[in-house]
């Protein structure tokens, strides 16, 4: 069974570079959300294994996504795909239900190694 994968982020080159790399490790394909907003409205409970969110994005930010998407669905998997690696920011995260964290700039190979942490 495919993964089903919802990619938040404002800046479509980085969802271009994220849905490459989930291509490279097996999933073929991705739903993208342009912000926070719309990665909120997107996802529904059960129509996805995982979300990748950037932090910083306008509207909702990534710790609102992951806030709101717990709200919703406790066991989703959420990985938080930003340039933000300060502790305080990770706890912050952490606290929030965030599953992971993937710091850019990423490799393919090292998506790899947290989908399948994950089960994904």
């Amino acid at each position: 069974m495919a993964v089903r994968v919802l990619v938040a982020d404002d800046s479509s080159t980085m969802r271009k570079i994220i849905l490459r790399s989930l291509q490279a490790v097996g999933v073929p394909s991705a739903v993208e959300a342009a912000d926070g907003e719309e990665a909120v409205k997107i996802f529904k409970p059960g129509e996805f294994d995982l979300v990748l969110t950037d932090w910083n994005m306008p509207g909702k930010s990534g710790l609102e996504v992951i806030q709101e998407i717990r709200k919703i669905d406790k066991d989703v998997k959420i990985m938080m795909v930003t340039t933000e690696a300060e502790k305080s920011r990770v706890m912050e995260a952490i606290q929030a239900g965030v599953s992971d964290y993937l710091v850019k700039p990423f490799t393919a190979d090292t998506l790899r190694e947290k989908l399948e942490k994950h089960g994904c």
